[in-house]
């Protein structure tokens, strides 16, 4: 793998346009590996945070193969300006609601699923839905399409709060979810092993934690919240983060790793990040003093990345330069998704 930092990264980027074709840029190895790969792609949940760009990197990575292929984005789509611009990409749409067995039926045949439906912001208040989406939908995934390529999204907390001196979570810890949110998507986790298994359907559980660009994330509710003078919760003192598009690359490598049993690996970036520190330098580059609120405990929720980059390649883009962008982005009131992470939440409640 190249681990290389890429040598075409913008010193600024000042436009929605810049920014959606830097996250869907292809790495050389993302192109090589779709050139690998059979068959059709279907991204399940595309509408969502990530999807838009990770489709759209992969069909340019097909075209950059010379491969022709159907990639294809699947969403209830209430945004519609979010379906135009994905057929704009060359991603090819279909409305769909998962949680309908009778649609997820009639969804095209793929040899490669990416599966990135869920519920987390507004859980609470909402379990039987939270339930629904991250573990009765998954039944439907596996069962439509037995014996493809699944790379099925997770998250790290499935893992409890861990000592902040060691490193993170690691792939053979014990898993030890907090909260509703948490267990439901431990259960997501299990459905997939399920019939990974029963039905020798290749899988990959990739759990992500956390991915982050200039219009959302870990990084961008830090820099909002220091910019507007707002204090910022120390409870949650560290944390991980890795570039989207870095995480974009690495989810398309993943499909060449699904197996059965599945597969599963960390998808983190490779720091342990100081949420204070992190503040204090949003602070310094809007010339402000940073507030805060509360004190940092000796735990909390990290994921070790160390797997994923052995076998995916380092992380292209350092967090440095995401958190040089997202400071230019916020000072010149760039566009947010206004999609808290709720990064400080220590009880599981979402």
């Amino acid at each position: 793998m190249t681990n290389n930092p890429s040598p075409q990264l913008p010193d600024v980027v000042e436009t929605e346009e810049q920014l959606d074709e830097l996250l869907s840029r292809p790495t050389p190895d993302v192109v090589a590996a779709l050139g690998r790969l059979t068959g059709d792609i279907v991204f399940l949940g595309v509408g969502g945070k990530m999807g838009p760009t990770l489709a759209r990197m992969a069909a340019r990575a097909s075209q950059e193969a010379g491969v022709r292929r159907r990639v294809i984005g699947v969403s209830r789509f209430s945004d519609p300006r979010a379906e135009k611009q994905l057929n704009e990409w060359g991603v090819e749409t279909i409305r769909c609601d998962l949680l309908e067995p009778e649609q997820v039926a009639k969804l095209p045949d793929a040899a490669n699923v990416v599966a990135m439906s869920a519920l987390k912001f507004g859980s609470t208040g909402k379990q039987a839905l939270t339930w629904g989406m991250n573990v009765y939908v998954p039944t439907l995934v596996c069962r439509r399409y037995a014996g493809s390529r699944i790379t099925a999204f997770s998250t790290g907390n499935v893992y409890p709060l861990s000592d902040v001196r060691l490193g993170g979570a690691r792939e053979t810890d014990p898993v030890g979810p907090i909260g509703e949110y948490a267990m439901s998507t431990l259960g997501r986790e299990r459905i997939y092993e399920y019939f990974a298994e029963a039905t020798q359907t290749p899988t990959t559980i990739v759990r992500l934690n956390y991915a982050s660009e200039l219009r959302y994330g870990v990084l961008a509710d830090m820099a909002r919240r220091v910019h507007a003078g707002e204090p910022v919760d120390l409870a949650m003192g560290c944390l991980n983060a890795i570039w989207q598009g870095d995480a974009n690359a690495a989810t398309l490598l993943s499909l060449e790793r699904c197996a059965a049993p599945a597969f599963t690996f960390n998808l983190a970036g490779p720091e342990t990040l100081s949420v204070r520190r992190v503040c204090e330098a949003f602070a310094a580059e809007f010339g402000v003093e940073p507030k805060f609120t509360g004190e940092e405990a000796r735990d909390a929720l990290l994921s070790n990345g160390g797997l994923g980059h052995r076998l995916f390649g380092y992380p292209r883009t350092p967090i440095a330069q995401v958190m040089k962008w997202i400071a230019d982005w916020v000072r010149w009131g760039g566009r947010s998704l206004n999609k808290p992470t709720h990064f400080e939440t220590r009880d599981g409640k979402f």
